[in-house]
């Protein structure tokens, strides 16, 4: 059974050499962290619209311009929003609540879990239509790769400290707080420092520079 109408958010950062996967620079270089940020951007938006549970929605930082994210609005056929101003909290709450004014439920993914693949996808929006207030994909480093809402309350994004492994722990802690029905899908790794690189398919490592001669 195919899960009811569920809109997809993708956070993303414009792929801008020095901007984005900033930690993967002593590994790849500027360029290659940023062409490896493009096609983990692009592995991203293939998955959400093969999952196809709902519209999907790129959400950008610094703002919707970057020829990436123009070129990902033809090909994929994209909505484009700006993130808002704020933490990660704040900017998730506010395009949660943009998207749950839309739909019935919202899944919101970041660009940095190559794993997280339409079948986690498909199940997290089933989770959903079955009837829970929220499912969660954590991720192996104590943060989570997939949040997915049939509400929203603010108290879920507030005084987070974002980018540590104590995320998914006070994310806990708050959904069982608010008495809410959630459930979680097994963990998977995300990519953020270079050790991380191992998680990476071949496919899109192989796309981008493995040393810093391309700046050289």
């Amino acid at each position: 059974m195919r899960p009811s109408h569920c809109e997809v958010i993708v956070f993303a950062k414009a792929p801008e050499p020095g901007y984005a996967k900033t930690r993967l620079i002593p590994a790849l270089g500027e360029n290659g962290a940023a062409a490896l940020a493009e096609r983990l951007l692009r592995h991203t938006l293939a998955s959400a619209y093969a999952a196809e549970i709902g519209p999907v929605e790129l959400c950008c930082t610094p703002d919707t311009g970057h020829p990436a994210f123009q070129a990902c609005a033809r090909e994929f056929k994209a909505t484009l929003s700006r993130q808002c101003d704020g933490d990660l909290g704040q900017r998730m709450a506010t395009a949660a609540c943009r998207a749950l004014a839309r739909a019935g439920s919202v899944l919101i993914i970041g660009t940095d879990c190559p794993a997280l693949e339409p079948t986690q996808l498909n199940a997290a929006a089933r989770i959903l239509n079955a009837g829970n207030d929220a499912v969660l994909v954590p991720a192996t480093d104590g943060g989570y790769v997939l949040l997915g809402l049939r509400r929203l309350d603010a108290h879920l994004f507030s005084a987070i400290r974002w980018s540590t492994d104590t995320v998914m722990t006070e994310t806990r802690k708050r959904l069982t707080a608010l008495g809410w029905r959630w459930a979680e899908l097994p963990a998977l790794p995300d990519v953020d420092e270079p050790a991380d690189l191992q998680h990476v398919p071949i496919a899109l490592l192989s796309a981008a520079p493995n040393s810093r001669t391309d700046e050289e």
